[in-house]
């Protein structure tokens, strides 16, 4: 063990001197006022009385001798002065909440949590647990469907998976993230039979403007996929939005319009015939492709069970569904 005494001084690694660091508690109880915009709010955030939360206030302002929240018929807003403060604490309270959380979870080998699309968690890795569990025996699995992607830093999950279109602007991931490839599928308009029977047939993509588009939480997925074939959605789509793709796939099902889906989650709908792949085999729909993408940690990718589940993952794409093996 290292005997700190022999550990030598740097140039401004001293520790702060003490009339520079205010009371914690009064530093969480501003900071999570500020976020949340209220003292019951934060209060119940922190799981705390909201008196004592407004005493810890009173108390960070009385020592640094500035208001930092002023009190207004709507509620709190913050002052100048807090403002500023709070940019510069609350970066700082993050840097100490995920050092901790890094180190409380060092060698945390025993749980695999797991965000994923609704979609491919429901109807592809949800059937395939069992076989999930045997490669990774001893470990605690939680798989997560979620239309947004985790905190990592705050270690909501150890591995995410996306779907995007091949065609589709990204931001680069931070440098801390690494990412892969897991399958390839592309992004196809589906329907019903029934709600195709009594419609005009479908032979461009621009024709899809005539009918009724189901969309999620925008229409943005839509008219990102029909400007890349050429189509001028104009001002806008309309169409309901049904906030997450199994919504609009089962929508699309009962008759409700047409959904943009792909066939490695609606397979099963479109062998049975519950679902009809508008313009396969047309040459005025070329084919679109997303990507279906592993997204972890760059200092946890190579962790036991995620290691495992990587490998487990592409081995098992590749074995019940090779079609949509990625591309070497």
């Amino acid at each position: 063990m290292v005997d700190l005494k022999d550990v030598p001084s740097q140039s401004g690694q001293q520790p702060p001197v003490r009339k520079a660091l205010p009371p914690f508690e009064g530093l969480r109880a501003f900071d999570a006022i500020a976020r949340l915009g209220g003292v019951r709010k934060a209060a119940k955030w922190l799981d705390r009385d909201h008196a004592v939360l407004s005493r810890h206030l009173r108390t960070l302002e009385d020592w640094v001798g500035v208001t930092l929240v002023e009190r207004v018929p709507t509620g709190l807003v913050l002052t100048e002065a807090g403002k500023d403060y709070h940019k510069s604490i609350s970066t700082a309270l993050d840097t100490v909440a995920h050092a901790t959380l890094d180190l409380l979870n060092q060698g945390m080998h025993h749980q695999l949590l797991i965000w994923s699309t609704p979609g491919f968690a429901q109807q592809w890795l949800s059937r395939r647990l069992a076989s999930l569990e045997r490669v990774n025996k001893d470990v605690e699995i939680e798989l997560k469907p979620s239309v947004t992607p985790p905190d990592f830093l705050s270690h909501e999950a150890n591995v995410d998976i996306r779907y995007w279109a091949s065609y589709e602007e990204l931001e680069d991931l931070p440098p801390n993230m690494r990412s892969q490839v897991i399958a390839q599928s592309p992004i196809i308009p589906v329907a019903s039979p029934e709600y195709l029977e009594d419609k005009p047939e479908i032979t461009t993509p621009a024709e899809l403007l005539n009918h009724q588009l189901l969309h999620e939480n925008t229409t943005r997925t839509w008219e990102i996929w029909l400007t890349s074939l050429g189509v001028d959605c104009g001002n806008g789509l309309r169409g309901p939005l049904l906030w997450q793709g199994n919504l609009t796939s089962d929508a699309s099902r009962h008759g409700s319009g047409i959904a943009l889906s792909n066939p490695l989650i609606a397979s099963k709908h479109l062998e049975r015939g519950d679902l009809v792949w508008i313009g396969k085999d047309n040459p005025a729909f070329p084919l679109r492709l997303g990507n279906y993408v592993l997204i972890a940690r760059r200092d946890r990718w190579d962790e036991p069970s995620l290691r495992k589940f990587r490998v487990w993952l592409t081995n098992t794409i590749a074995k019940d569904t090779p079609e949509y093996k990625p591309a070497p």
